[in-house]
Protein backbone atom coordinates (compact mmCIF):
# COMPACT_ATOMS: atom_id res chain seq x y z
CA UNK A 1 0.00 0.00 0.00
CA UNK A 2 3.06 2.66 0.73
CA UNK A 3 4.20 1.98 -2.73
CA UNK A 4 1.27 2.88 -4.43
CA UNK A 5 0.39 5.91 -2.45
CA UNK A 6 4.03 6.72 -3.14
CA UNK A 7 3.52 5.85 -6.78
CA UNK A 8 0.47 7.94 -7.26
CA UNK A 9 1.57 10.90 -4.37
CA UNK A 10 4.75 10.99 -7.23
CA UNK A 11 2.70 11.37 -10.39
CA UNK A 12 0.06 13.85 -9.38
CA UNK A 13 3.14 16.19 -8.45
CA UNK A 14 5.36 15.24 -11.57
CA UNK A 15 1.47 16.14 -13.20
CA UNK A 16 1.62 19.43 -11.32
CA UNK A 17 5.34 20.58 -12.27
CA UNK A 18 4.47 19.91 -15.82
CA UNK A 19 1.76 22.13 -15.58
CA UNK A 20 3.97 24.98 -14.18
CA UNK A 21 7.01 24.07 -16.30
CA UNK A 22 4.56 24.55 -19.54
CA UNK A 23 2.79 27.57 -17.85
CA UNK A 24 5.95 29.45 -17.60
CA UNK A 25 6.87 28.29 -21.12
CA UNK A 26 3.60 29.30 -23.01
CA UNK A 27 3.11 32.75 -20.72
CA UNK A 28 0.37 33.97 -18.90
CA UNK A 29 -2.13 33.49 -21.10
CA UNK A 30 -2.63 29.69 -19.77
CA UNK A 31 -3.73 31.36 -16.23
CA UNK A 32 -7.22 32.77 -18.02
CA UNK A 33 -8.13 28.77 -18.23
CA UNK A 34 -9.98 27.83 -15.80
CA UNK A 35 -9.80 23.99 -16.38
CA UNK A 36 -5.70 24.70 -16.57
CA UNK A 37 -5.87 26.26 -12.99
CA UNK A 38 -8.89 24.17 -11.58
CA UNK A 39 -6.84 20.85 -13.07
CA UNK A 40 -3.79 22.38 -11.70
CA UNK A 41 -5.04 22.42 -8.33
CA UNK A 42 -7.00 19.21 -8.22
CA UNK A 43 -3.41 17.35 -8.88
CA UNK A 44 -1.79 19.43 -6.05
CA UNK A 45 -4.30 18.83 -3.45
CA UNK A 46 -4.05 14.81 -4.70
CA UNK A 47 -0.29 14.86 -4.11
CA UNK A 48 -0.23 16.77 -0.90
CA UNK A 49 -3.52 14.31 -0.09
CA UNK A 50 -0.98 11.24 -1.19
CA UNK A 51 1.94 12.70 0.72
CA UNK A 52 0.19 12.87 4.35
CA UNK A 53 -1.28 9.18 3.57
CA UNK A 54 2.07 7.96 2.95
CA UNK A 55 3.66 9.51 6.00
CA UNK A 56 0.68 7.73 8.55
CA UNK A 57 0.71 3.97 7.08
CA UNK A 58 2.94 1.91 8.78
CA UNK A 59 6.24 0.92 7.75
CA UNK A 60 7.17 -2.57 7.23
Amino acid sequence: MRSYVAVSGSIFALIVVAHVWRAAVEGPGMFEQPSFIMLTAAAGGMAVWAWRVYRKLPKG
